[in-house]
């Protein structure tokens, strides 16, 4: 860190941050992808900085930027191969089977309120909080009927739901990932959270179910059948997990080398799938005939479709705070916020923070600033950057994408009404977290 914030190039770089994040919070207004601003103005800030220390006679900048990259390249392919499983598993139907098996069982709304708030729940810790949203709120929507009374409270909760189930898990979040990952926190204890985020899913939605319709929506007929090898897939996937887990806990290796591994096992599986595979399923449809001239399984399809515009956001964003680091404003914050108002306060502010700023560079912000926190704290920060982000329907990646499948009905105005709903469970939650993690203090 150094003490370049009083510079041209501190005031330059806050002042470009500033209007690229603005950029990133007005994206759905403008309709640029969040990733342009911030790749542009992360590499834009490390020129300022290279072209100051070049006319001061040098400086660090070169050897900061190979761990942050280090730090970065870990991440970016985490996720990379967890993005590429959870495509293949869409390719495979796998999400699909799942929709078309709640909407035949003929459920009334308000019992479809409780299964895909708790499936969300449940399923966010394994598939990151973003797909689990998005794939409940398309079931919900699909059961419907178009009846806005259920839509909007049914929407709230699958948010809320995604977001808390992602909290209690390293693979929930990018935010948990991050904090996993750099060591705050280990793979069990994130077990600690389990609790406050059941709270934080359930307040809610106790406060939200009187006011679903009594209604059953028309039930279908509809079976969808998975594609051959997608049981195989989500064995392979949960395998990944368990791989990138051992990687960390008992090699002490980056998590990333076992998720690669995954990836491996993944490709060859999609050998097999591409040649052999799917014969049967291509002869029940009565291709029997010039099969090769019929589009097959090809994993790099699957990593095509990867959500690239996350990836370098998430690249874009780690690179400015990293710069903000180096020029030594984070250090200023830090000294502010965690020595002036303490750990708990402020770990509680940046909950509310995260559900107006991205929690991605919330929470990398605060790991970069090292505030001096015990293992109680680091997992209070985990929660609240997960679960604050629920209070808004921009807060979160979840909320975002949830908002794309019914703009009619589930706004940033229809999600605002139930934000005391929302408060009342992230201070309960809190309240949770005090007394699970007593014998840690």
């Amino acid at each position: 860190m150094h003490n370049l914030y009083s510079t041209w190039v501190g005031y330059a770089s806050l002042i470009g941050f500033i209007l690229a994040y603005s950029l990133v919070i007005f994206e759905e207004k403008i309709h640029m992808k969040k990733s342009k601003p911030v790749v542009l103005i992360g590499c834009i800030m490390w020129a300022f900085i290279g072209i100051y220390e070049a006319s001061h006679g040098g400086g660090h900048a070169h050897d900061y930027i190979k761990e942050l990259i280090a730090e970065i390249g870990e991440l970016f392919f985490f996720l990379l191969v967890a993005m590429t499983y959870i495509n293949t598993l869409d390719e495979r139907r796998v999400f699909e089977a799942l929709r078309s098996w709640l909407i035949r069982k003929g459920l009334g709304f308000r019992e479809l309120f409780w299964a895909t708030g708790l499936i969300t729940f449940f399923l966010s810790p394994m598939a990151d909080n973003l797909t689990s949203a998005l794939l409940m709120s398309t079931v919900a929507l699909a059961v419907s009927g178009g009846n806005g009374k259920f839509i909007v409270p049914a929407f709230v909760n699958i948010v809320v739901a995604a977001n808390a189930g992602g909290a209690w898990s390293p693979f929930g979040d990018i935010t948990t990932l991050m904090v996993w990952t750099a060591g705050k926190v280990e793979t069990v204890q994130f077990a600690y959270l389990m609790i406050p985020s059941v709270v934080n899913w359930l307040v809610p939605a106790l406060i939200m179910f009187p006011f679903v319709p009594k209604l059953k929506p028309e039930g279908s007929t509809d079976k969808v059948q998975m594609k051959p090898g997608a049981k195989i897939v989500i064995c392979l996937g949960v395998l990944t997990i368990a791989t990138a887990v051992s990687f960390h806990q008992f090699l002490h290796l980056p998590p990333f080398l076992g998720m690669m591994l995954g990836l491996g096992l993944l490709m060859l599986k999609g050998y097999y799938l591409e040649h052999w595979g799917e014969k049967k399923m291509m002869e029940s449809l009565g291709i029997d005939k010039d099969r090769r001239k019929h589009p097959r399984f090809d994993i790099f399809k699957q990593v095509e479709t990867v959500e690239f515009d996350t990836l370098l956001f998430f690249f874009g964003v780690l690179t400015a705070v990293g710069a903000l680091q180096y020029v030594g404003y984070l250090a200023l914050v830090s000294a502010s916020m965690y020595g002036g108002l303490g750990p708990t306060t402020s770990n509680i502010l940046v909950g509310f923070l995260s559900a107006i700023v991205d929690n991605i560079p919330v929470m990398y912000a605060v790991l970069k600033m090292e505030p001096s926190m015990g293992i109680d704290q680091w997992l209070l920060i985990t929660l609240t950057a997960g679960v604050g982000g629920s209070l808004l329907s921009i807060g979160s990646a979840a909320g975002v994408a949830v908002m794309g499948v019914d703009r009619k009905n589930y706004t940033f105005m229809s999600h605002l009404k139930w934000a005391p709903a929302i408060l009342a469970g992230y201070f309960v939650s809190i309240g949770a977290w005090y007394l699970v993690t007593s014998s840690l203090r």
